[in-house]
């Protein structure tokens, strides 16, 4: 059960054309003011090599790596950094992707935040005009580029696609969306 007492992640991944993670991003964050506390960049290596969509982005403005490693051991530098803020939950927009690419994490409760940002009942940033479903969920244009959009009024952002600075806006868009961290459980992913 989600509660305002522990800290939590967010994590964004990056991914090559092989559908590898070439990248984490983690953010720690108090699950009050959704303020943040600590922030990991890694690189992912020899992944990181081969042909990805985004890999001009796995060094931007926003994002140094931390550093570069394999696998094995930036899963365990992304475990002791959860492990040391006694994180339990981790959030992430579209958390079943992430969630599937990052096996080694699965012990840990994942909270989908698109399962909250994509419903008007949550929402209060969503326009009248947008057409949603019966449900309450925006029928489409619930990216979370189109939906950070929407909250922060910022009509020219666009997604870095880094998986740091993806991270930070991700938790931008929970503070933005004004919601107890207890309405996430709601957006709890299963398996």
């Amino acid at each position: 059960m989600l509660t305002n007492d522990k800290p939590i992640a967010v994590i964004d991944t990056e991914t090559n054309y092989d559908d590898e993670v070439i990248s984490i991003g983690t953010v720690i964050a108090d699950p009050k003011e959704f303020r943040l506390l600590d922030r990991q960049y890694l690189i992912l290596t020899p992944e990181c090599r081969k042909p990805a969509m985004f890999s001009l982005q796995l060094s931007c403005e926003r994002a140094k790596a931390d550093v570069v490693l394999n696998r094995r051991e930036a899963m365990s530098e992304v475990i002791r950094l959860l492990s040391g803020y006694g994180v339990d939950d981790v959030f992430a927009y579209n958390a079943k992707f992430d969630h599937s690419h990052l096996p080694e994490l699965q012990t840990y409760s994942w909270f989908d935040i698109i399962k909250i940002a994509a419903y008007r009942q949550y929402n209060h940033s969503i326009p009248d005009s947008m057409p949603c479903c019966r449900t309450g969920r925006l029928q489409g244009g619930y990216g979370a580029e189109s939906i950070y959009r929407m909250l922060s009024g910022q009509r020219c952002y666009c997604e870095v696609h880094n998986a740091l600075a993806d991270a930070e806006d991700e938790l931008t868009i929970m503070r933005l969306l004004e919601q107890d961290i207890t309405v996430y459980e709601k957006a709890r992913i299963r398996g």
